[in-house]
């Protein structure tokens, strides 16, 4: 099998050190035993690949490196927000001194610079850490580029500016392989297309957040996105489908509690029951699609969902009339129940993958 990613590299590594581990169980138990020679070829030939795998992906082989990288990432993302943040403050520090044609020079230069920077560590350094850095203060240099131009030029506040932060956050979040950029050009873009609908809709666009529904094409947006290969990149996919539904069943939860706020033109009751309705019914075809697609990120999020809508609605039921020890006393024992339709389904899961593989 070729590997062509980090992710790829790292997989196989892990599957090597459980295969050992295995093995080791085996040969104790004396279920298999293999000759001296076989042994001799086996770890020689996983030496080699984890040798190979090493040089061109930068892999942790073992658990103590495992844990150095940890650290490292935490000290490589605490290091980014210090520079990022020395960075913004520098800005601020000095600002008023600098003569106005200097400081568009600063502005444009500085992102390109922390642009370079990132496409050169992510050339020179396998590991990714030093270029994650330098991509996060390139973002943050980048975003005050446009606010303070638009400070300096008075320039009237538009969404346009959170499509093209969205568009430079994906640049560097694929081009450094990192999670936290493509976080922020989801949120980035997801605020830029909810103004839009918001726009679209007749709302001045920076009240978009007041009206839930503008996140609703944002969302059905980023589900899809996945769709597309993202093996290279590590757990991107995930992201996309987490914010995804992040930003389709937090506003579903508003508009079920708060009518008021939605753009159909309803009583506020029947907009209330309607999304409550919606809700149960979204949440519930999510954990099924999950489990179907083999997708955990998106069965403990329609999980998390499905439970809040119930216990709102038992809220709403029984709060006021039922005695507190009975209301608790529902609640747990609807989590039971909830517990064993889960663990049913998992045991159904179970029993159909081993009758596929019979």
């Amino acid at each position: 099998m070729q590997i062509q990613s980090k992710t790829e590299a790292q997989q196989r590594a892990d599957q090597i050190e459980s295969f050992r581990a295995e093995l080791g169980i085996i040969e104790r138990e004396h279920v298999v035993t293999l000759d001296t020679d076989q042994q001799a070829s086996l770890a020689r030939y996983h030496s080699q690949l984890l040798d190979r795998l090493a040089a061109a992906f930068d892999i942790d082989a073992t658990n103590q490196e495992k844990q150095l990288s940890f650290g490292m990432r935490i000290t490589s993302f605490l290091g980014a927000l210090g520079l990022a943040a020395s960075v913004y403050f520098l800005y601020f520090q000095y600002w008023g001194g600098i003569a106005t044609k200097m400081q568009v020079i600063i502005l444009v230069t500085m992102p390109i610079l922390g642009l370079v920077l990132t496409m050169g560590a992510v050339r020179l350094e396998k590991s990714g850490y030093f270029s994650k850095l330098f991509a996060l203060v390139s973002l943050v240099c980048f975003v005050l580029n446009l606010s303070m131009l638009g400070q300096i030029f008075n320039i009237a506040p538009t969404p346009n500016a959170f499509l093209i932060w969205a568009m430079f956050a994906f640049l560097l979040a694929y081009a450094a392989d990192a999670r936290l950029l493509l976080a922020m050009g989801i949120i980035s873009f997801a605020a830029f297309l909810s103004a839009q609908a918001a726009t679209w809709n007749g709302c001045y666009w920076i009240s978009f957040g007041e009206r839930p529904e503008s996140f609703f094409p944002a969302a059905l947006f980023l589900f899809l996105v996945p769709l597309l290969p993202h093996r290279r990149y590590t757990g991107f996919a995930i992201v996309y489908r987490v914010f995804a539904m992040l930003l389709f069943f937090l506003p579903v939860l508003i508009l079920s509690n708060w009518g008021t706020v939605s753009y159909l033109e309803l009583p506020k009751e029947q907009v209330e029951y309607l999304y409550q309705i919606i809700g149960f019914v979204v949440s519930a075809v999510a954990i099924l699609l999950g489990i179907r697609k083999g997708w955990p990120e998106v069965v403990n999020t329609g999980n998390t969902f499905f439970t809040l809508f119930l216990y709102t609605k038992f809220y709403d039921w029984w709060w006021d009339w039922m005695p507190k020890y009975q209301f608790f006393l529902a609640i747990a024992m609807t989590a039971i129940l909830m517990l064993l339709v889960l663990k049913w389904m998992r045991h159904a899961s179970i029993r159909q993958k081993g009758e596929g593989a019979a």
